[in-house]
C-alpha cells in the first residue's frame, strides 16, 4: 500500500500554523499533528513570516483568517506568497467564511478549510493542498 502523501525529503510535510486564539491554534495543531504531519505554530503574523524567512522548509501554511495585529491575515498570506511563490496556503477559522472569502480574493488558490468544520476537515484540506499543483507550476 503506498503512503497517502509522497515523501518529501528527509523530512515529513510541514505545516506552519499561523492563528491569535491559543486553544484555535492548539487544537488545530493536533488535528494536523494527528494526520502525520509535523506543526510548526505561531501566535502572530510577524513570528509566521519570520519562519519563512529565515528558510525553514514549510509545505502548507494554515492562516486564521481573524488573524490581526502588525501582520494581519490578508497581509501574511500575500507576504508569503511573494516569499514563497510555490507554498501552498489553507485558510481557516471560527465560522467566518466571509473573511476568508476576501482574503482569497487577494490569493486566489488559496484553500479555504469549510464553515461547518468537523474533527478532521482542516487536516483534509492540507491533504488536498499538498495532492493539488504548486501555485508557481499552476501557470507552467
Amino acid at each position: 500500500m503506498k503512503p497517502a502523501i509522497p515523501p518529501r525529503g528527509c523530512y515529513r510535510v510541514q505545516v506552519l500554523v499561523a492563528g491569535r486564539n491559543k486553544s484555535w491554534r492548539n487544537g488545530l495543531s493536533s488535528e494536523i499533528r494527528r494526520a502525520g504531519y509535523q506543526v510548526t505554530a505561531c501566535d502572530n503574523g510577524v513570528d509566521a513570516l519570520a519562519v519563512l524567512v529565515l528558510g525553514l522548509p514549510i509545505d502548507v501554511m494554515v492562516i486564521d483568517c481573524t488573524l490581526q495585529g502588525q501582520v494581519c491575515c490578508a497581509q501574511l498570506a500575500i507576504e508569503a506568497r511573494a516569499l514563497r511563490p510555490s507554498l501552498h496556503i489553507v485558510l481557516a477559522s471560527d465560522g467566518t467564511e466571509a473573511l476568508a472569502r476576501e482574503v482569497s480574493d487577494l490569493v486566489p488558490d488559496a484553500l479555504i478549510v469549510p464553515e461547518a468544520m468537523d474533527a478532521d476537515s482542516v487536516a483534509q484540506t492540507v491533504r488536498d493542498a499538498l495532492h493539488t499543483p504548486r501555485p508557481a507550476d499552476r501557470g507552467n
